[in-house]
């Protein structure tokens, strides 16, 4: 109930946040004659449809194991940074294709702004600041990896701000291109955050292991465990925030199938409880002198 609440409350601030904030970066952009800052409104509003997929994503990963999903629907949330991505990806494309048309095929139309791009541009870095450590205080409280995409959401928009107030600024000291370039280094690091954000996603949707300094410290924990002579096998596997981790250790040849099978148990649910993202420990016991 406490992780419903948080998510309702982070898609809440997402939300009406950003419809706001794009509405007052929008009426900047226009009146104000800034091209740069119409950019970065419509930045603004793809981060509303990328809160209420990061929304949809997370509840829907949360949901109970079932006959036909056993283990479980963690990588929807995967599925929602995937579009997140994507979405960003696009948002990116179309300020730079903007920048682009204003920069070569209609530089006579570049207009010089005037003061109100250059107060919107402030505000947005301030609030979006703002709601990207919200958001990122959250998404880490939760492990969410959709609510930690949507929190660098925020942050790229912000970053775009930076690119627009120093745009405008120099457009409004006698530089109009200036306008127009922004966009298009506010496209280049809308770019990279997409980028950054789907290979995430990609990497834990396709049961990709997690990581040398990972194996290295939950081998170290296992041969600590009673019992445990050595590790034969260890592989570990991302499903979407979660690990799930196939183990055989071996343990002395003479003790009975009971004691192996304690050692064992000992073995897993020590890990699950030291361990808190991995969900499953499949372990295999081999005798000493066996492989």
């Amino acid at each position: 109930m406490e992780e419903k609440k948080i998510i309702r409350k982070l898609s809440r601030v997402g939300i009406f946040g950003n419809v706001l904030l794009a509405a007052f970066k929008l009426f900047a952009g226009i009146f104000g004659k800034s091209g740069a800052m119409v950019s970065d409104a419509v930045h603004s509003l793809s981060d509303v449809f990328a809160t209420l997929v990061a929304y949809i994503g997370v509840l829907l990963s949360r949901q109970k194991e079932d006959t036909e999903h056993p283990y479980g629907h963690e990588r929807l949330e995967c599925v929602a940074s995937l579009i997140l991505g994507l979405i960003l990806a696009g948002t990116g494309i179309g300020i730079g294709w903007a920048g682009i048309r204003k920069l070569f095929f209609e530089r006579d139309s570049v207009e010089i702004p005037t003061m109100l791009p250059l107060i919107a541009a402030v505000v947005s870095i301030v609030v979006k600041e703002g709601m990207f450590w919200y958001t990122m205080y959250y998404a880490k409280k939760m492990d969410s990896s959709a609510f930690k995409a949507d929190a660098w959401h925020h942050r790229s928009d912000a970053i775009s701000s930076v690119g627009s107030f120093i745009g405008i600024g120099l457009a409004k000291l006698g530089l109009p291109f200036m306008d127009p370039v922004a966009g298009l280094i506010i496209c280049a690091l809308i770019l990279k955050v997409a980028y950054d954000i789907t290979r995430d996603a990609l990497s834990k949707m396709l049961d990709t292991s997690c990581g040398e300094a990972f194996e290295q410290k939950i081998s170290s924990f296992i041969l600590q465990q009673p019992g445990v002579e050595r590790i034969d096998l260890l592989h570990t596997r991302q499903f979407g925030n979660k690990t799930y981790v196939d183990l055989e250790i071996a343990v002395r040849r003479d003790i009975s199938l009971v004691d192996a099978h304690a050692i064992a148990e000992n073995v897993h649910g020590n890990i699950e409880r030291n361990f808190p993202n991995v969900k499953h420990v499949m372990i295999h016991v081999n005798p000493v002198g066996e492989s």
